[in-house]
């Protein structure tokens, strides 16, 4: 089903509109894959990328549309040699052919007779259906493959969603596919679970491309983040997957990816600003911008760049400049980590009327959540003393900066990955479990300071005496040579509810820090956890309240903790295998 791979089903009512339509386009709750195979709800995955020495470099491509499918067709059905070769990869990549029940997804009607007429010719039972096939047809080819009768079915557009086979255990994409959300559809036909069927294998053929084609698209939508991030994947084989999945390519399917991600998109600022003025629209967005260059957030705000630097240097129209405007265009860039929805429609609703923020008269928790933003944004411009009123006021006193943070908060709004389970506490602390803050942020909700600056924040340990609260912020990859053998604490999670953490050299278990933490729920103490993959990671996840279990050894001390809310399968995946 769409919502065990993060998308969600959205039947159309009588009226033509979605469900969807009558909540603004949100999800309220969605299962991941990456949960969803964690939890055992889905089968794991074997994906094998494999090069298969088709040239696609001269096919026609139509900005929006992809290639053209006529030409493609030509060049996929051109030799029987193409074919062949999916069969010798195939042999290679199952335990038994003559027992797989596979679908193979084409690019045409014709791709799909041709791959079905190979495939029957070498012996293995096959069937090629499509849009025009009529519904018995249909059905009785589910049928057979269900039954085993039928080994293979080539589909065009058709089994991309809602077929329920679950005894596919095979599936051959077999045309270039750029699109995560059809990726993951496709995907999703071999995860359901049917007796014996202990992993589903993928064959990925990956051709000659055009510089266009984007794979970081798909890549994306299976592993998560950015371009970057994906592309650091590729280069170390993929560490981070759920338990019983694989993921590889082969050496020249990898290097064709690697290429695709670093070259497909206009990589220098010159090419961003000349795509910017080639779309014609005085009027455009940030959100249209990334639309129609495929562009992340990251590419706009690179080298402390930001999209209304981009705007004046194409020379559209942008709002009245500030004093400090420099300065405030450069902290934009800051805030792309910002991923809860209080946060993002509080801060969206202040931007947009910034007369109408009566600070006086803020309730605490919201007192904090303004001095996260102001101080995340205006901590270069304004001096130590600067109150929070006089910080909020050169926000205010920028229209341009004010108008980009409220266009890149309703794009981070629709870029949520995790649901926040209810914090609860008593500190009026404006903080969600499982989004991810700067230590700015942190010290600031915790109601460290009042101005509009917060002080810094460098050590991994920090107690706030005020409200008894210890709070431990950690790197769990320390394997890049930023941190100094007595810093290398071995942090890391041992379960989705238990984190492994060492404390600092000084900290002895009968010392008072050591006693206190040993001691915390007694004395009505708090451990808050943060935790971050890598330390060039600018914001930590909000791993919640953590209880104190058990020790050993002192200077460090290694204490294992237990969170109140587990942690979500992509990011125990990776808290886990960091330490690997």
């Amino acid at each position: 089903p769409k919502e065990l791979l993060g998308l969600t089903a959205t039947p159309e009512r009588s009226d033509g509109l979605s469900v969807l339509d009558e909540f603004d386009g949100r999800i309220a709750a969605e299962l991941r894959l990456w949960d969803a195979v964690d939890q055992q709800r889905l089968t794991p995955f074997a994906y094998f990328g494999v090069a298969d020495n088709t040239d696609l470099t001269q096919v026609t491509w139509r900005r929006g549309a992809g290639y053209d499918v006529e030409g493609l067709t030509n060049v996929l059905t051109a030799d029987d040699a193409i074919a062949h070769r999916v069969l010798n990869q195939l042999n290679d990549h199952v335990e038994n052919i003559q027992t797989i029940r596979a679908l193979g997804f084409c690019v045409s009607v014709k791709h799909a007779q041709f791959m079905a007429r190979v495939f029957n010719n070498a012996g293995l039972e096959s069937l090629a259906i499509w849009a025009d096939t009529n519904q018995s047809e249909r059905e009785s080819a589910l049928q057979k493959l269900g039954s085993g009768e039928l080994r293979v079915l080539f589909s065009v557009d058709l089994f991309n969603e809602g077929v329920d086979v679950p005894s596919v255990d095979t599936l051959m994409m077999l045309r270039p596919t750029e699109s995560g959300t059809l990726f993951l559809q496709q995907l999703g036909r071999g995860l359901r679970h049917f007796p014996g069927k202990r992993v589903c294998t993928v064959l990925d053929f990956v051709g000659q491309h055009r510089r266009e084609f984007r794979f970081d698209k798909r890549f994306s939508a299976l592993l998560g983040g950015t371009r970057r991030q994906v592309q650091k994947q590729v280069e170390n084989g993929f560490p981070f997957l759920p338990a019983g999945c694989h993921l590889s390519l082969d050496s020249v399917a990898s290097k064709i990816v690697l290429e695709s991600l670093k070259h497909a998109l206009p990589a220098t600022w010159r090419a961003r600003v000349e795509e910017l003025k080639a779309m014609a629209n005085p009027q455009a967005t940030l959100q249209n911008f990334l639309e129609e260059t495929g562009l992340a957030l990251e590419d706009v705000y690179a080298s402390n760049r930001c999209w209304s630097d981009l705007k004046e240097e194409a020379g559209l129209p942008i709002e009245e400049l500030g004093e400090f405007e420099k300065d405030l265009r450069r902290a934009v860039g800051r805030l792309l980590h910002v991923d809860d929805e209080s946060r993002l429609m509080l801060w969206s609703s202040w931007l947009a009327a910034p007369d109408d923020v009566d600070i006086e008269n803020l309730s605490v928790s919201e007192n904090r959540l303004l001095r996260m933003l102001v101080s995340s944004v205006v901590a270069q411009a304004c001096k130590k003393d600067t109150s929070l009123a006089d910080g909020w006021a050169v926000i205010a006193h920028h229209p341009q900066v004010r108008q980009e943070l409220i266009e890149l908060f309703g794009i981070l709004s629709f870029n949520q990955t995790h649901l926040h389970p209810q914090f609860n506490n008593s500190n009026n602390l404006p903080l969600q479990v499982h989004a991810r803050y700067t230590r700015i942020e942190i010290l600031a909700a915790c109601g460290v300071g009042e101005g509009a600056r917060v002080s810094a924040w460098q050590t991994g340990v920090y107690r706030v005496d005020d409200i008894n609260t210890d709070l431990l912020a950690f790197t769990l990859d320390k394997t890049d040579g930023g941190f100094s053998p007595t810093t290398r604490y071995r942090d890391y999670a041992i379960s989705r509810e238990l984190i492994h953490w060492e404390s600092q050299n000084v900290t002895r278990a009968d010392g008072a820090t050591g006693i206190r933490y040993q001691n915390h729920e007694s004395t009505g103490g708090n451990i808050l956890m943060f935790a971050r993959e890598r330390k060039d990671d600018r914001a930590f996840w909000f791993l919640g309240l953590a209880r104190y279990v058990s020790h050993e050894g002192e200077r460090p001390m290694a204490i294992t903790w237990r969170l109140d809310h587990s942690l979500p399968g992509d990011l125990y995946a990776g808290f886990a295998a960091a330490v690997g």
